[in-house]
């Protein structure tokens, strides 16, 4: 009995339907629904029989579920009613008691926290399998010099080791975004209801432990209405997404015969369909291309979640899609880096000619004028004269002659050309964090230990 008088318009359906696309939180509906029907028999609210029955149908979808047999209906609206279906389907009369005691607003909002705390640890061990494959490359390639950039100029000479580390401590921080996405799933809406409560002496804190959650969201109100994990999920994606971007962008300018750096393997890399001699850093290029789209799910169901009224409103059904492409996007772009860092192979002699070019040493030469006694903004001053008089005459700074360096400052002496040698460009930037070896090895040691 329905208090409708006319069937839902086919449009409507279509539109109004979930079923395409959260099937996904399938299992954890399962879960979900044997912890409440132990709840309900542990209270009394159902018999230990009832429960025992819809324990054994909870298998048989699980089961089906898993194989890919369970049997959705195109009248089944959403994942969860046609669970719930296949349940009566099994257990006969005693399914329809499954539903007692919770609505299918709370029941979404925890699949949903269900769904985002599995993710959030996926993606903190997609993290930490990129990590491990960025230490080993750093360990492998310790003291390969090359040149450090701003923008995309040669600025100063750092080892590979600490240029990919860097990439480390960026992941480093996904991981603390990713732990704070799980803390922020900890609170289980489940008994909230619709929206008031129930009308039944539940016992939420059982379920909150059967179910993993530290405890129980304080407001019923606010549990069915709260997306904030699934946010919190996104705008950690987003971030993350966008150190793998600067990473694959870095990937594609080293590949390029301009830098000739590296060169990605060929399980990493495409052809030309015309061009028989082209080998492109695909997956690179699309590391770049996949973060805005992380970024564009997190922006649109901000978009959907802005302004919205308490409580559940059908907009937010939009959650699952963004979330769902995010999650699938990220982790698979994780394991890609993984995989082509692992197989990239660089070019030592050339990073440490690009690395030999004494203009990105005018640093150093500052540096040495300065602990004698100059002013640094004064320093800065000389050596960019210096460096203006070797580029119009068409030479090496260490080309200049003594007298040369005279006119500029009488600071300046044979010491001047022992720092172009380029032997202590990198050794010097000894400062905690710097490129020295020393300093290089202590951030090995470091990342070692967060990894375990």
């Amino acid at each position: 009995m329905s208090r409708f008088s006319e069937p839902q318009h086919p449009l409507f359906r279509q539109l109004n339907a979930s079923i395409g696309f959260d099937w996904r939180l399938g299992p954890y509906d399962v879960d979900l629904s044997r912890a409440h029907a132990r709840m309900l028999a542990a209270q009394r609210i159902v018999g230990e029989q009832d429960r025992d029955e819809l324990l054994a149908a909870l298998d048989t979808v699980e089961h089906e579920l898993e194989e890919g047999t369970f049997p959705f209906l195109p009248e089944d609206e959403d994942v969860h009613m046609a669970i719930e279906r296949r349940v009566t389907e099994l257990a006969g009369p005693v399914g329809g008691k499954l539903h007692t005691a919770r609505s299918r607003n709370d029941q979404v909002a925890t699949d949903m926290a269900l769904f985002t705390r599995a993710h959030a640890q996926a993606a903190q061990a997609g993290i930490r399998e990129l990590m491990e494959a960025l230490v080993r490359a750093a360990e492998r390639h310790l003291d390969w010099r090359m040149p450090g950039y701003t923008h995309l100029q040669r600025a100063q000479p750092v080892y590979l080791s600490h240029h990919l580390l860097a990439y480390v401590w960026m992941l480093a921080r996904d991981l603390d975004r990713f732990a704070a996405v799980e803390g922020a799933t900890a609170r289980l809406p489940l008994g909230a209801g619709a929206l008031a409560g129930v009308n039944f002496a539940t016992d939420r804190q059982a379920v909150a432990r059967d179910l993993g959650f530290a405890g129980v969201a304080e407001n019923s109100i606010d549990a069915v209405s709260n997306r904030d994990f699934v946010l919190d999920y996104l705008a950690a994606a987003a971030t993350c997404a966008t150190h793998l971007s600067r990473l694959g962008a870095e990937i594609v300018l080293w590949s390029s015969s301009e830098f000739g750096f590296a060169e990605v393997s060929d399980a990493w890399a495409s052809g030309s369909s015309i061009m028989p001699q082209k080998k492109n850093p695909d997956a690179a290029e699309l590391l770049r291309a996949k973060a805005p789209r992380i970024a564009g799910h997190f922006v649109a169901l901000q978009g959907v979640m802005h302004a919205l009224p308490l409580t559940y409103n059908k907009d937010m059904q939009e959650d699952k899609e963004h979330l769902f492409d995010a999650v699938d996007t990220l982790e698979l772009c994780l394991s890609a880096a993984s995989g082509m860092i692992e197989g990239i192979a660089f070019d030592r002699e050339r990073m440490a000619a690009a690395a030999s070019d004494e203009l990105p040493a005018a640093t150093d030469v500052a540096d040495l004028l300065v602990r004698r006694g100059m002013p640094f903004r004064e320093c800065h001053g000389v050596v960019a004269a210096l460096v203006k008089r070797a580029v119009a005459s068409g030479r090496t700074l260490s080309e200049l002659r003594p007298e040369e360096l005279s006119e500029h400052s009488d600071l300046l002496d044979d010491e001047y050309y022992r720092v172009l040698a380029g032997e202590s460009w990198l050794e010097s930037k000894d400062s905690e964090g710097g490129t020295s070896l020393r300093r290089v090895r202590e951030q090995l040691e470091r990342a070692r230990a967060l990894l375990g």
